[in-house]
Formats: structure tokens, C-alpha cells, sequence
């Protein structure tokens, strides 16, 4: 059984011929069609052979030949239908080769020494040509195996004739020399073209076997891609709103690449919708905010994944949506995407969930935090605004109510309206919330609000003898470090860990559970555990490619190019299904044609040679040779100049112009194929083209003189006999130099080798010399006329044969490299549509720590020490947002904070703004941040008025906005303002969520710059006093507002940009 993991690799990777699964492709592509193509094209030649004996009458006298050809013939028919029944017998593939050629060497020299003492060199030659060429062609040996049992073939055939002619015949020594010579000859021109032809074979063999995996490879990667996709894009979006943005990105894609203008629509594409019956939770850390500001970053990280992972495991059980992550705040829905008729149920089932679970955490690390929850009934419209950084959310008046339920609620207990009561029925015990006491907004609009009693809490009066279990060893440690250590211990898992297993994000439940553990330190595990999963991510793939590789093997066992049957094909010609592929394929670049007129002209060698030891030596020999040689000779040049002339074409225009040809001989049909055509026509036609020049005239010439001038008869075969015979057995070897060239079209192949055959059997049957044949009285087997015309037609058939399934690897070459490089382009598709959707999550530089070949799954955070954040709201728009008929429910005032969300979106486009960063929205608050691109550690490096240039690129991007807003009042006929706060220093960065991740920053800056905007006013920018110093460094004018009152911050000193002023003094960042 091969083994499944080594046939994952890169471009840069080895892979070896010997691998067994190599062996299998290479077994049921190439070796088992061949071998039962010889099979067949043997078991026809040998059922001629039993018609014309049985014709002949000579059944009485040859016993041993009849006997040796029906043993092959039945031996054959059994093998071949072994090989079409069952495909197991590759084991045994060497021995059925072994023992083919085993009977075509008994059958050879049964022929051969058949009853009769007038043994000639020249009886059986072509059948021991046949024997090697299709050793190398068909049979199942290596190149190693081939060579040695076709030389053995052909030395013993020398061997064993030269012997017994020499002993029994009286022709003189020079003659049966210069046979044994051209005999020689013949073998080695069928062994050099045979080992071409194999070694062709091969290398072309491995190339597709290579494409074959990488296609698979690929296609492998392209399903794991999907799968991240889809996985990613339902780790931003619920399922019923993402494919529809998924289409609509990769449509953009094709845009993009196509080059063409995006439509023209007047409004932004808006995917919201409206849900009725939901209920909307939220919730609040009471005391994270002190907390969090003695955790190093990735302390923070850490204890707010394992937290939220918590509270998202709690929401799967409930049944309930997480909507997003507001620093320490939580809010899900239960009801969405489907309507659940106990929704306000789940939702206090999970608020009493997460208020027992800070329980626990504040029992066993002695942290004073607490859980302060809100819930309210209603309805919601809930969707994705905006161009980039997507976040699912929610709006609605009932979404704010739920949000004030949240700040009027109590610590530690589940604060519920009484729409929400109301679908709960008796479900829970309640007691009066009163949080219109808490909250003047629930006064105003005399909300009436219940504090939900937790069933556990009467148990926990019960067991309060009981001692409470707590963790005092722990006391000494900081909280934070209590709070992580023991948090960590829930096992939540990491952002966009899901990505790189093979079940979905839906798994996690039923995972989690397996992943608890003991208290560890912090990350003494990570590693470990992210490499052990890595490995076996990967090991799963390569079994994937495995099983692939495998179901493609037993596809092509089931397909071949006899048949017919494929979606690819167009019957038994082969023609490709499209028409653009057949188009490709005719035109394909050649890369070893020059390779194949190189063999041509070592057979026109071959063919020369055999004619100058065995015919007279005439001066139209000569002539035409030479002709032939010039024509040869020129078209290598054609082929070579590039390599050889290379030095010279600089000095020579026309060797240079040469050269330009020589480089195009590969890749230009219309240049290969007339010098192919010229290159079989001039071998096919020398081959017999001095034959019917020699009529009987003995001529004076050395060398082979003694042969022609022989008077005697051999048996009953004059010279004339032995000059027509190796005149076929030329003609044979044009055949073979035809087959060379491999990957040459099939059809011209085809019709070059038709008119030949047809014009050889018409010239050796009309043209031949009376004494050619006789009236000879000997065995057919040793008979010239019958047996030219059998080899003749058998060498045809065979050539034929093989092309057609050459022609079909070349094929199946093209369609896979096809195939390959329209599923890489897929690939890439789905990379760049993975990577739009990362980076519509986080920003590129932390996109590219969890994706890529160096993706990492540990935790990400980074602490920056200057960040300049901002925050703008357009805090009319809560007046403008109405529910009613009219504008179906907020749906039309949600398209125009749509509208507004995207122009701020596009303005980040601009290479000006290129270094801001979209956090999120909140409502119609808008939140960036800048510098947080730049690498942690080298603002110091930087001169100041260069460390502190984004937060001047800030206060534009601001009054960008602004101007936007104008842009959207004009077309829209309204007057909203926008309120800006801005300010900079020190935050802690990373990503937190594993069903839905999301990327977030932290600390004391981010919240005064919120306070900034929340108590800032209309059309104006307020920043804090060291923001308003470095601005006027930079050459903006900024107004002191004075003193106000920031909640948790005390009394502080504020200041407006001047935004006229700044306008021009802004043209200077640029």
C-alpha cells in the first residue's frame, strides 16, 4: 500500500519515478493499454499466420512452426483477457512481459529453422526488428530491462545465422559479412529509435503524472480555500446575508480584473433586513475597565478571548446570535436568522448563564467583577452598512431600549422589560426592576422593568454552609495574571483557528469540551499544540490528494482512447469537446521536436549505410542519397542554428534572421510541420527509390561486388532477391522514423504512412524482378513475397496503433495542463476573495499573521505607544431614524446611514488616508484610529514631527469627513452635523473572538477619545490638551474650550481645531 503522505509538494519539491503510486499511474496509463495493444496486434498476427499456413496445404510437413504459433496464440488470448478482466495482475506485469517475449523468440527461431537446410541472413530480420521496437514501446520493462533483452534479441539472431550460414551455405565469406553488417545495422537503428521513443515516453509519462498531482494538489487547496472562505465569511456574517455579499465581491473581483467600470447605481448596495418577535440582550463587565488597566497586552487578549469564547459558547446553547464586541460589552439576539417562538426565554436562560460564569471566575480568582445584563423584546433590522471592516449589527428603537436596560440593570442579576416578560410567561420568577429609578430615559418613555430571580441562587442558599472553594494561593499574584491563568482553563478556541480544520465553525461545541484542562501557565502549550495541529491538517490533505490521485488512476483505467466515451473527447478521433482546447492543442509549443529530426537522420544514416553494403554502388545511388543528405542536412541546420550560430549572429544579419526561425521551429505549426512532412517524405521515398533501377546489371564496384556478382542461387533466392528484401526491410525503418516524431499530429502521421504502405505493397507486388520469387517450393514463413507484404502491413498496423495512443497521452497532456491552469486561476480567485474578506475584518498587516504559508494561530496583540483615535458620530440621525410605514420601518433611513458610512469608507481609498485604520461602527458613530500600521518600537526612531504626522493626517481625514457630510445633506435634502473627538497615545491592539473574530483596541486612550466625541459639539473637532500641543506644532490653530466634565476622568481642559485654518494648513501632509 503506498503511503499517503508523500505526494503533498511545492514546485521546489523532489519526487521520485519510484514511488508507488507513480508506479500505479504509470501502470494503468501507459503499460497495462500497451501491453494489451500488443497483446491484440500479436494475436492478429498470429491468426494470419494459422490462415495462410492452412491455405498454403502445408499442415502435413511443418508441425513444429504450427505448434509453436497456436501455444503463442492461445498463451496470448489468455493473457490478454487476464488483463482486460483484472487489473491486479501489475505484480506480475515483468513475468507477462518476460514470458511475450519469451514466445516471439520461440516462434522466431522456430521460422527460422523450419524443416529445409537453405538458412539465408536476411530470414526473419524484420520479425526480430518488430520484437525489439515494441520491447521498447510496449512491453513493461525499464530502460535497463529493454536494452539488454533487445540486444540479447539481436545478437543472438547474428550469432546463432552467422553460425549456421557459414556451416551450411557456399556463399563466399565478404557477402555474408556485409549481411551480418547490414543486419547489425538494423538492430541498432531499431534499438536507438526504440530507446528514444521509451525515453520519450517516459519523461512525458512523469510530466503528467506531475501536472496530474499538481492539478489535484491544487484542487485540494481550492476546496480548503472555500471551505476557509466560507468559514471566514460565517465568522463575520450569518449565513442567510453572506452569500449574497460573496457573489456581489466576487463579481467586483471580475470587474476589476476585466477592467471594467463599476455600475453606476445611485445608492450603495444595502444588505439589511428586518426581523420580527427577536429578543436583544446586552451585557456588561462591571469593574473590567480597572482591571484591564493592569494587563499587559497580551494578558488582555487573552482574558477577553477566553471570556467572550465563553459567552459565544453560551449563546450556541441558547440558540442565541452574537452581534458584536464593544470593548468589555456584549449584546447578542435570539430569533435571528429564524424565528424561535421562545426567544425571550433563551435570552434569559443565557443572561443568568453569564452572570453564573463571572460568578465562578470572581469565586475562584477573588477579582471583584460582576455581570450587569439587559433584555428587551421587539423588533430589529439587522445587516451589514458600509464598505469595509464589515460587522453584522442590529438597529431599531427596541435595540437602544435594550441598550439602557443594560446601563439602568443591576450587577450580578438579568434586568428585563416587560414586553420581554410577557413572551416568557411563567417561565421565571421575577421582582420589580424599578429602572426608571436608574435611568430618566426609561422614566420618560414609563418603561416598566423586572430583575429575573435565577433558580440556582435558592440552591446556593441551601449549600451556604457549605465552604466556598477559592484559590488562595493565588491571592498574591496580580489580578490580571489570576484572572488568565484560570480563564485560560475554559479552553476557548483562537481567532480563525477554524480556518485550517476541515469542519466548519459549527463543530466547536462538541470540540471544546474535549480541549478542557487543568490550570497551566500561560502558553506553555501553544506551540506545541499549534504544530501538532498543523501537522495534522496537513496530513489530512495529503490523504485527500491520496484518495484524489487514487479515483483519477481508476478513471483513467476506465477511459481510453478506443472507446470513445468521455465528456472531454469527441468519439474515437479524439477531438477535444472544445473547440478552443483543440484550437490550443494543434499549437502547442513542441519542446523536443528538434530532438525528433536529430533520430530522423540517424535512421537516413541507417538506411544509407544498409544500402552501400548491400546494393551496387551506382552513381544514382549516390545522387539521390546526396540530394537526400543536403535536404536532411539543411533542416537540422534550420533546427541547431540557434545553438550553434549564437556567437556569429551578431556580425551576420542573415544568420541572425536564421536564428529568429531556429527559436520558432518549436512553438510555429506552420513551420514544424512542413519540415517534418519534407524530413518522413525524403526517408520514406529513398527507402525504394534505387530499387527499380536495378534490374539484373551487375556493376563494377568494392565492397559488396562478390554479392552481386553471384550467379548461383541460394535455395531459390538470387542476389536480386537479397537487394529487394533489404530494400523492405528500408522501407520498414521509414516507417519507424516516422513514428519519432511524437507528439506530431496523428492525422498526418496517419496519411504519410497510408500512402506509403500503399505505394510499397504496389511496387514489391508489380514491380519485382521474375526471379524475385520463382516458382518457389519452400515455406511460406521463408517465402519474401508473402512474408515483405506481412511485415509491411504488420509494422503499418503496430505504428498506427501506437500513434492513436500517443496521441492520446499528448491529449490528456494538454487537457490536464488545461485543467491546472484554469483551477490555479480558481485558486487565486479564492485567495484574493479570502484575502478582500480578511482584510474587511482586520487590517492588512494583521490579516497577513493569520493567512498566508507563515499563517500562525497564536494569539495576536501588540501594544503601540502612539495611536491617534478618533471617533465621529452624527448624532442627529437618532432624531431622524423613525419606524413607520413610510420608510418600511427604518429600513430607508438605515439606507442613508448606509450611504453615509460608505462615502467615509471610500475617502480611505485616497493615498492621503492610507495609514488610517476602520475599527467598526457603532450606530452612527464612525471609529479610526491611525498609526497602527507602523511596526511597535521604531516611533521612537523617528523624528517627532514625523512620529506625530498621522495624527495631523487624522484631524484631515475629520474634516474629510465633514465635507462628505455636506455632499450627502445637499442630494439629500437634510442638515446633519458631524461630532468629532480625537485623541492620541498609548493602546493595546489584537483580535478576540473564535466564532466571530474580531480586531479591536484597548486602554485609557481609545476611551477619551470616545468621551471627546460624546461631549464635544455639532461640526466641530475635540481633541485633548497633548493632542492640541502637537497640532499646533504642526502648524494647525486649535481654540481651548476650557474645563469640562468627562465621565470617570474628572474635570479636563479641551480644545477645538480650528477646521477653516486647517483645511489649508493640512495641504502640507500631503
Amino acid at each position: 500500500m503506498p503511503a499517503k503522505g508523500k505526494y503533498f509538494f511545492n514546485d521546489s519539491d523532489d519526487c521520485s519515478m519510484s514511488d508507488p503510486l507513480y508506479e500505479k499511474y504509470r501502470y494503468t496509463s501507459q503499460q497495462h493499454p500497451l501491453l494489451l495493444l500488443l497483446l491484440f496486434i500479436a494475436i492478429l498476427f498470429w491468426t494470419t499466420l494459422i490462415i495462410i499456413f492452412f491455405v498454403t496445404n502445408e499442415a502435413h510437413s511443418h508441425l513444429a512452426f504450427i505448434i509453436a504459433v497456436c501455444a503463442a496464440l492461445a498463451i496470448f488470448a489468455v493473457m490478454y483477457f487476464l488483463l482486460c478482466m483484472e487489473s491486479l495482475f501489475r505484480r506480475w506485469l515483468t513475468l507477462f512481459g518476460v514470458m511475450i517475449w519469451i514466445c516471439f523468440l520461440t516462434v522466431g527461431y522456430v521460422s527460422l529453422f523450419e524443416k529445409g537446410s537453405d538458412y539465408q541472413l536476411w530470414e526473419q530480420v524484420p520479425f526480430f526488428l518488430f520484437m525489439i521496437f515494441t520491447v521498447y514501446t510496449m512491453l513493461p520493462f525499464g530502460m535497463r530491462g529493454a536494452v539488454i533483452i533487445s540486444v540479447v534479441s539481436a545478437l543472438s539472431h547474428i550469432i546463432v545465422l552467422s553460425t549456421v550460414v557459414s556451416v551450411t551455405s557456399q556463399e563466399n565469406k565478404e557477402s555474408i559479412l556485409f549481411q551480418l553488417l547490414a543486419n547489425a545495422v538494423i538492430f541498432l537503428c531499431g534499438n536507438f529509435v526504440g530507446a528514444f521513443h521509451k525515453r520519450q515516453m517516459q519523461v512525458a509519462s512523469w510530466d503528467l503524472y506531475r501536472y496530474t498531482l499538481k492539478c489535484i494538489q491544487v484542487r485540494m487547496k481550492l476546496k480548503v480555500e472555500k471551505r476557509q472562505q466560507e468559514n471566514l465569511l460565517l465568522s463575520i456574517l450569518p449565513a442567510h446575508i453572506s452569500m449574497e455579499m460573496k457573489l456581489a465581491i466576487i463579481e467586483r473581483l471580475k470587474e476589476t480584473n476585466d477592467n471594467r467600470q463599476m455600475h453606476d447605481n445611485n445608492f450603495h448596495s444595502l444588505y439589511v433586513k428586518r426581523h420580527q418577535n427577536v429578543s436583544i440582550l446586552y451585557a456588561d463587565i462591571v469593574g473590567f475597565t480597572r482591571l484591564a488597566s493592569d494587563c499587559s497586552p497580551k494578558e488582555l487578549v487573552v482574558m477577553l478571548n477566553e471570556l467572550f469564547g465563553k459567552f459565544d459558547q453560551i449563546a450556541k446553547e441558547n440558540e442565541c446570535m452574537r452581534i458584536k464586541i464593544l470593548g468589555d460589552c456584549y449584546y447578542c439576539v435570539s430569533g435571528l436568522p429564524v424565528s424561535l417562538p421562545v426567544h425571550a426565554r433563551n435570552c434569559v436562560k443565557m443572561g443568568l448563564d453569564m452572570c453564573e460564569a463571572i460568578k465562578q471566575v470572581r469565586e475562584a480568582t477573588g477579582v471583584d467583577i460582576n455581570m450587569r445584563v439587559g433584555i428587551h423584546s421587539g423588533n430589529v433590522l439587522c445587516g451589514v452598512i458600509g464598505l469595509r471592516k464589515w460587522q453584522y449589527d442590529v438597529w431599531s428603537h427596541d435595540v437602544s431600549l435594550a441598550n439602557r436596560m443594560e446601563s439602568a440593570g443591576v450587577p450580578g442579576r438579568v434586568h428585563i422589560t416587560e414586553a420581554t416578560l410577557n413572551h416568557l410567561g411563567k417561565a421565571y420568577e421575577v421582582e420589580e426592576g424599578n429602572g426608571h429609578l436608574r435611568d430618566p430615559y426609561l422614566e420618560s418613555m414609563n418603561i416598566k422593568t423586572y430583575l429575573v430571580v435565577d433558580p440556582r441562587s435558592k440552591q446556593c442558599l441551601s449549600n451556604n454552609h457549605l465552604p466556598k472553594t477559592r484559590v488562595n494561593d493565588g491571592l498574591k499574584m496580580r489580578a490580571s495574571v489570576r484572572m488568565t491563568r484560570y480563564l485560560e482553563s475554559w479552553g476557548a478556541a483562537r481567532p480563525f483557528a477554524h480556518l485550517n480544520h476541515r469542519e466548519s465553525v459549527s463543530s466547536d461545541s462538541s470540540s471544546s469540551q474535549g480541549r478542557r484542562r487543568k490550570e497551566i501557565p500561560l502558553c506553555s502549550t501553544g506551540r506545541q499544540r499549534t504544530s501538532d495541529r498543523n501537522s495534522s491538517q496537513k496530513g489530512r490533505i495529503e490523504e485527500d490528494i491520496y484518495d484524489e490521485m487514487m479515483s483519477t488512476i481508476e478513471g483513467l483505467s476506465s477511459t481510453n482512447p478506443w472507446c470513445g466515451k468521455s465528456d472531454d473527447f469527441c468519439g474515437f478521433s479524439l477531438i477535444f469537446a472544445e473547440p478552443g482546447l483543440e484550437k490550443e492543442y494543434r499549437t502547442i509549443p513542441i519542446l523536443k521536436l528538434k530532438s525528433y529530426f536529430a533520430c530522423a537522420s540517424f535512421v537516413f544514416l541507417c538506411i544509407f549505410v544498409i544500402q552501400m553494403f548491400i546494393m551496387p554502388k551506382t552513381a544514382k545511388l549516390g545522387i539521390s542519397f546526396g540530394v537526400v543528405a543536403v535536404i536532411i542536412v539543411l533542416i537540422l541546420f534550420v533546427c541547431f542554428a540557434e545553438k550553434c550560430l549564437k556567437c556569429c549572429s551578431d556580425q551576420w544579419p542573415f544568420l541572425r534572421h536564421l536564428c529568429a526561425v531556429s527559436e520558432k521551429v518549436e512553438t510555429m505549426p506552420l513551420l514544424r510541420l512542413p519540415l517534418a512532412v519534407i524530413t518522413i517524405a525524403a526517408l520514406l521515398i529513398i527507402a525504394i527509390f534505387n530499387m527499380t533501377t536495378e534490374k539484373n546489371k551487375p556493376a563494377n564496384f568494392t565492397g559488396s561486388n562478390d554479392l552481386c556478382a553471384t550467379t548461383n542461387t541460394f535455395g531459390n533466392t538470387t542476389h536480386s532477391c537479397i537487394e529487394e528484401t533489404y530494400y523492405a526491410y528500408c522501407c520498414i525503418l521509414g516507417f519507424i522514423a516516422c513514428s519519432v516524431f511524437l507528439q506530431m499530429s496523428f492525422e498526418l502521421k496517419v496519411l504519410l504512412l497510408s500512402i506509403a504502405v500503399t505505394v510499397y505493397l504496389i511496387i514489391f507486388n508489380t514491380l519485382q524482378h521474375k526471379d524475385f520469387y520463382g516458382n518457389s517450393t519452400r515455406f511460406f514463413i521463408k517465402e519474401p513475397r508473402i512474408m515483405t507484404n506481412l511485415y509491411l502491413v504488420l509494422f503499418y498496423i503496430t505504428l498506427v496503433l501506437l500513434a492513436k495512443q500517443i496521441d492520446y497521452y499528448c491529449r490528456l497532456d494538454c487537457l490536464w495542463k488545461n485543467k491546472f491552469k484554469k483551477e490555479h486561476e480558481q485558486f487565486e480567485t479564492m485567495e484574493n476573495v479570502n484575502r478582500l474578506l480578511l482584510e474587511n475584518v482586520l487590517p492588512a498587516h494583521v490579516a497577513a499573521y493569520f493567512i498566508g504559508e507563515k499563517r500562525n494561530e497564536d494569539w495576536y496583540h501588540q501594544s503601540y505607544d502612539c495611536v491617534c483615535v478618533m471617533f465621529a458620530s452624527v448624532p442627529d440621525f437618532k432624531v431622524f431614524y423613525t419606524e413607520c410605514d413610510v420608510n418600511k420601518e427604518g429600513l430607508e433611513c438605515l439606507r442613508l446611514l448606509n450611504e453615509i458610512i460608505a462615502d467615509f469608507d471610500e475617502l480611505l481609498l485616497k493615498p492621503k488616508f492610507s495609514g488610517v485604520e476602520k475599527i467598526k461602527t457603532i450606530g452612527s458613530t464612525y471609529m479610526a484610529a491611525a498609526g497602527l500600521s507602523v511596526t511597535p518600537g521604531q516611533e521612537n526612531n523617528q523624528d517627532r514631527e514625523r512620529q506625530h504626522a498621522h495624527i495631523g493626517i487624522m484631524v484631515e481625514y475629520g474634516i474629510a469627513l465633514m465635507s462628505k457630510l455636506d455632499g450627502i445633506n445637499r442630494h439629500s435634502f437634510n442638515n446633519f452635523r458631524l461630532r468629532v473627538g480625537i485623541n492620541h497615545g498609548p493602546v493595546i491592539a489584537g483580535v478576540i473572538g473564535a466564532r466571530k473574530p474580531q480586531y479591536d483596541i484597548w486602554g485609557n486612550t481609545v476611551n477619551v477619545a470616545s468621551r471627546m466625541e460624546s461631549t464635544g459639539e455639532l461640526g466641530k473637532i475635540q481633541v485633548t490638551e497633548e493632542t492640541s500641543k502637537i497640532l499646533q506644532e504642526l502648524g494647525y490653530s486649535c481654540e481651548c474650550r476650557g474645563l469640562i466634565n468627562v465621565k470617570g476622568k474628572g474635570e479636563l481642559r479641551t480644545y477645538f481645531v480650528c477646521t477653516e485654518t486647517a483645511k489649508f494648513q493640512g495641504l502640507g501632509l500631503n
